[in-house]
């Protein structure tokens, strides 16, 4: 599915999301993210140790919230479905990601014992308010 241009220019601002994913016993987790896409794939980043990565790689469905955080009641709500994950770039991207959001070029938190992950959503529900 297509990102709305809504979503995509929430996605692209400097605005937060929330990401609920799985746990084993079908419990939801949310944690409040970074968020970036690639045309109409939404891309999380995350170390290999969260629990949202662990989760996401035994089920791939996920609920994504971004609000504009000036004005909290213009969000997106979006179902999707994990399609891919990877380490390559992952440490790139947090680079990228930090610039967004803090303004400065180098991810202060680099760990190379646990590195950072790619993790691309595909769309398959939004809904605007």
């Amino acid at each position: 599915m297509k990102l709305t241009d809504k979503a995509k220019g929430l996605i692209d601002g400097k605005n937060f999301a929330s990401v609920a994913t799985l746990m084993p016993d079908g419990s939801p987790q949310v944690a409040p993210v970074w968020v970036d896409r690639d045309g109409d794939t939404i891309i999380l980043n995350a170390t290999r140790s969260r629990q949202r990565t662990m989760n996401v790689k035994r089920d791939q469905r996920v609920a994504i919230c971004i609000f504009d955080q000036n004005n909290p009641y213009s969000n997106v709500s979006i179902r999707g479905k994990v399609v891919n994950i990877t380490e390559e770039g992952g440490e790139e991207h947090i680079d990228k990601m930090n610039m967004k959001y803090n303004g400065t070029p180098k991810y202060a938190w680099h760990n190379p014992k646990d590195p950072r992950v790619l993790i691309s959503v595909e769309a398959k529900h939004i809904h605007e308010m």
